[in-house]
């Protein structure tokens, strides 16, 4: 029978409605295609029964425990919870007849994330209940079910979370209780047909809709579908070999030659911790990556992409079949580890070294487990990129990078999909950020399009990555993206894609592409400017690990030098390691995880610093044990330098003798009795880097020492801290009205205004609570002026004042505003009770100094930003990342404001601000509400940034001298590390930063240094610790055979030492050998 013309075209909406409502879940189901995909469903008894047994609180107990416990009938319809529970079931299968010749399938939706065992312990399939594009509930019990199919059992362990937590956490509380319902339980069949046809037509009916009209291939897709559904009778499944037929003629059609060429990965990104805890996410890599091993099975051609190495090792503890089986998929080339580091971690806030064991662990599993390491650094999701890490990528045996996360500027459109990013050093990586703009893409054919039309390297390069696959919470891709890339393999009108190694993608691109563009220093992201600040307490923690553990490695190392029977704790080490990796990942760290996830860092943390100080204190044992303990009849003690210069600082006496010292402050000595807490202070002088110093009470010439002091001014009403550098008025609200340096006759401070004020910021974000701070945030703010300052200390090696102030009525701040005798630094310890809601306070200080740039470190070394806001992308930096200081110079002086775990910088013009404390509501509800207490400083130098010491400063500043509770009575030897271990000259420029044992060979150690200030060095290295032979190694601590010397360094025997050179920011790591 012939069809009336419609003329298609001449109403191609309503055409594109019709075929919509052909596919989609609607009114027109009882007629539609979804009427008859499923070809047999039941439920209940006898077919599915259940028993459940819930365990106990949040316990997450193991397949064999939970198999052990007493079960009891439940049914479909009943609740379970509250959130973050966990519920056995064991669900008891019969296949009915009916279903015979046919594969059969097992639904279960709990609402909730669930797993499915065998009754042999073996993880099998991850499942994701509820609504949303990424529920997945079936697992296919038997491909073809026989009239008479014996009795099954499955277990389902369910969790009592979705996919994305505990609900809205934008909306709802996180500690909130959800219960979650049993839905369905459930055996189905569908007609395999018909699901077919349906996967046509999701592929057809979408390249109607996204290609532009001008196409004639539009019309084409549109005329196929319309056909279809006009050949298609519900009543008569023999249409669907008709309707199928249609659809078959349409694919015929392939691409050209010239067709952009997609590569694509499937993924399923897991936030390692985020709105759910740590404990929840090993549940997820099991539950998700169960799932795709199920369909590589199904889909040859199917290659899947996991990164975190974290998650790999949760997995061979907890799942070890499973993780065999991934460790032969990846033989096969299908799953593909991936990333290189423990975690995706955040790389704003994590130190230099920090970075470097995210990638020294991370390689180092994937060499062992997988038998090669990652040349992929993969971070789709992290909220900005150092400009160091071309240059550590490459000293970790990658070489190229992908991520995505710039796509979500909020300012500025990135330029580049294909570049090579250049780092400090001119260090370069090929950097990939997919045109599809995500790393959950759903495999549509508008997505291929984009990833043609958001290209905007496509002179160069004509191919792109693309990920697919659900993520954040897990679950990974899905069968119906599968069956849709089969039909987009190759298909005229859509750029041609096809599955492979990320690896296969970037070196094609090495291979053909041209003149491929260059992008120079950081990758900053405009946007989750806020992640500089939240949880505050977590980036203080995370600081201080990074500094004892620096110190334990090279307290161990020196340990290890001294006495051959000391065991070097390489093990715990490693383990510490992890944990402080762990808790860079890129949602904790930064502050963007629910309130849970903070408990379990808090732990983490307590953890890291209770072994870390046991390990210190075993290897002073060794070094120093030959000394008697310190007792009141003592007459001097010893103190310890960490950093590599030699310093001069203000310490406290040991309490054995801080009644010998005391009654010393008369007649011109060193020493001052604390008047707040009796605490005995005494000058530890000349204290040589990477050694030890012993302290006696000493007087001083007064024309060699001038006391500090502080008094009330005459006329201001203002107090006056001073010494024979520099001279500080502090006003009533602890604000600086004056800094005066005597040397170079010259004030700090610009003529109306100040230093210090306080300013409490309204910090009401767009949409992100806990990751932004808006641009909009700077036009609303006050300056805090109910202070009340007192004479706290006065002298002679420290004067203070003691600052106490209201910041509203919910929160108060007390400060001590120190100067010592010794240095140009004013210090300020800070203590805050802060009980605010959505509002961020800052310091700020108004210098007298002009430059278009300011100074901000980074790991390895420094980065300069503008002051100024000439181009949108100068205003998109309005709240910068930086570490230990960040610095405005000019030509002759400069002003460096240090912190003790604070992240958060501005500069706008002569004006610098340090973020201390914000009060987001999401996703924790109780960020940062509390007591804090942290430090910052102001230090005035002579010279520009280049000519100064900023960075041995803002060591000092975090590194403080440590007291060796021990007697020196040496008896005529010499004071263990009385001379320095490691020592450089001829290069201020070069900082060493670690000392460790080396890896695979104790017998060997390890020493990093980096250029810190952008020039070049030639830098002498002395040790004296035992060594024959010196060679140059990567980070993952192999030979770096840059000629035929294999990076063996020239190793003058005579003197232990040996000369290195630099280029500008490099970083260099050396192996010693004996």
């Amino acid at each position: 029978m012939e069809h009336h013309p419609s003329y298609l075209q001449k109403h191609a909406s309503i055409t594109r409605s019709r075929i919509n409502n052909f596919i989609n879940d609607n009114q027109w189901r009882d007629v539609n295609l979804k009427s008859v995909i499923e070809y047999l469903r039941v439920s209940g008894e006898p077919h599915v029964s259940l028993q459940v047994w819930s365990a106990p609180g949040q316990d997450r107990p193991t397949f064999e425990h939970a198999v052990k416990q007493q079960y009891r009938p439940t049914r479909i319809g009943e609740v379970f919870g509250p959130s973050w529970t966990t519920h056995w079931f064991l669900v008891t299968i019969n296949i009915p007849k009916e279903f015979a010749g046919r594969g059969v399938r097992f639904e279960m939706d709990t609402s909730s994330e669930a797993m499915i065992w065998s009754v042999d312990g073996e993880p099998i399939m991850g499942l994701t209940g509820g609504g949303g594009r990424e529920r997945h509930i079936d697992y296919l019990l038997t491909e073809k079910a026989s009239a008479h199919e014996k009795q099954r059992q499955l277990y389902v362990e369910m969790a009592c979370n979705d996919l994305f937590g505990n609900g809205d956490y934008h909306q709802h509380p996180q500690d909130r209780k959800i219960y979650y319902r049993v839905n369905s339980a459930d055996l189905l069949s569908h007609n395999e047909p018909v699901l077919a046809l349906y996967y046509d037509l999701q592929v057809i009916n979408e390249m109607a809709n996204r290609i532009s009209e001008e196409s004639p291939r539009s019309w084409q897709a549109l005329a196929a579908a319309n056909a279809i559904v006009n050949v298609f009778e519900h009543t008569d499944l023999s249409t669907v070999d008709s309707a199928r037929e249609i659809a078959r003629e349409f694919f015929k059609a392939q691409g050209g030659d010239s067709n952009h060429q997609v590569y694509a990965i499937g993924n399923c990104h897991i936030d390692t911790a985020w709105l759910w805890p740590f404990a929840e996410t090993k549940r997820k890599a099991a539950r998700s990556w169960s799932t795709q091993l199920q369909l590589m099975d199904v889909y040859p051609e199917y290659k899947f992409a996991a990164s975190q190495v974290q998650q790999f090792e949760w997995l061979r503890e907890n799942y070890p079949s499973l993780f065999a089986k991934v460790q032969a998929k990846a033989k096969s080339g299908q799953f593909i580890p991936i990333g290189a580091t423990w975690v995706e971690c955040d790389c704003n806030m994590p130190s230099g070294e920090s970075l470097v064991r995210q990638f020294l662990l991370g390689q180092r599993f994937f060499k062992e487990h997988f038998g090669e390491i990652s040349e992929v650094f993969w971070l789709p999701d992290t909220f900005g990129y150092a400009s160091q890490l071309p240059q550590i990528v490459r000293l970790a045996g990658a070489k190229y990078f992908f991520t995505q996360k710039l796509s979500w500027n909020s300012i500025n459109r990135f330029p580049n999909t294909t570049f090579r990013w250049v780092g400090l050093d001119g260090s370069q990586v090929l950097t990939h950020m997919a045109p599809a703009n995500t790393y959950t893409a759903q495999c549509t054919p508008g997505e291929l399009m984009d990833s043609v039309k958001r290209h905007k390297d496509l002179a160069y390069t004509n191919e792109s990555l693309y990920l697919f696959g659900n993520g954040d919470g897990g679950g990974g891709p899905l069968r119906d993206m599968l069956e849709r890339l089969r039909r987009m393999e190759n298909l005229d009108g859509l750029p041609k894609v096809k599955q492979a190694h990320p690896r296969e993608f970037y070196e094609h691109v090495e291979s053909t592409a041209k003149d491929i563009v260059s992008w120079k220093g950081e990758l900053y992201f405009e946007l989750h400017r806020g992640t500089y600040t939240s949880q505050s307490n977590n980036k203080l923690w995370n600081r201080q690990s990074e500094f004892i553990l620096r110190d334990v490695e090279l307290l161990s190392t020196i340990a290890h030098s001294k006495d051959r029977e000391f065991k070097y704790p390489s093990d715990e080490l490693t383990r510490l390691w992890k944990l402080v990796c762990l808790n860079q990942f890129h949602d904790v760290i930064p502050g963007s995880s629910i309130n849970m996830v903070y408990r379990d860092s808090d732990k983490i943390y307590k953890d890291i610093f209770a072994s870390a100080k046991n390990l210190r204190q075993r290897a002073l044992d060794t070094i120093y044990g030959e000394l008697p303990p310190l007792t009141p009849e003592g007459t001097s003690f010893a103190v310890l330098n960490t950093t590599s210069w030699m310093r001069t600082s203000i310490v406290a006496v040991p309490a054995p003798l801080s009644s010998l010292f005391a009654s010393q402050t008369d007649g011109g000595s060193l020493v001052q009795v604390c008047k707040d807490d009796d605490v005995v202070l005494t000058v530890a002088a000349n204290v040589p880097g990477f050694g030890a110093q012993i302290v006696k009470p000493s007087t001083h010439s007064g024309a060699q020492f001038v006391p500090a002091r502080v008094y009330a001014s005459e006329t201001s009403g203002s107090y006056v801290l001073e010494n024979r550098h520099v001279r500080v008025v502090i006003d009533r609200n602890g604000r600086i009205t004056s800094y005066y340096d005597h040397a170079e006759k010259r004030e700090l401070v610009a003529a109306g205004s100040a230093g210090n004020v306080f300013e409490l910021y309204d910090d009401v974000p767009d949409f992100w609570d806990a990751w932004d701070i808006e641009i909009y945030s700077l036009e609303k703010y006050h300056a805090i002026d109910s202070g009340d300052i007192t004479i706290s200390e006065e002298g002679p090696l420290v004067a203070s004042l003691q600052l106490s102030m209201a910041i509203s009525e919910c929160s108060t701040l007390t400060q001590k505003i120190s100067l010592s005798a010794i240095s140009t630094r004013l210090d300020f310890d800070t203590t805050v009770d802060w009980h605010e809601n959505r509002k961020c306070l800052k310091a700020a200080f108004t210098w007298d100094i002009r430059s278009d740039l300011a100074t901000y470190e980074t790991q390895f070394g420094v980065v300069q930003r503008p002051t100024h806001r000439n181009t949108s992308w100068d205003i998109a930096k309005f709240e910068v990342c930086a570490h230990k200081f960040a610095d405005l110079s000019e030509f002759g002086y400069g002003v460096a404001l240090l912190n003790d775990c604070k992240y958060g910088h501005a500069t706008l013009e002569n004006k610098m601000t340090l973020s201390l404390l914000r009060a987001p509501k999401a996703p924790d509800e109780h960020c940062d509400m509390g007591r804090h207490r942290f430090r910052y400083a102001v230090y005035p130098h002579a010279g520009s940034f280049n000519e100064s010491n900023v960075v041995e400063e803002a060591y000092q500043f975090n590194v403080p001298l440590q007291v060796i509770p021990v007697s020196p009575q040496l008896d005529g030897r010499e004071l263990p590390l009385g001379q320095p271990c490691f020592s450089i000259s001829g290069a201020r420029n070069v900082v060493l930063d670690t000392v460790k044992l080396a890896e695979d060979d104790k017998s060997s150690y390890i020493v990093r240094m980096y250029e810190a200030y952008g020039g070049h060095a030639r830098a002498l290295l002395t040790t004296r610790l035992p060594a024959a032979s010196v060679h140059k190694v990567n980070i993952l601590e192999e030979r770096m055979c840059e000629d035929d010397s294999n990076g063996e360094l020239s190793w003058l025997s005579r003197s232990n030492t040996v000369e290195v050179v630099f280029k500008p920011f490099e970083i260099i790591t050396l192996k010693f050998s004996s």
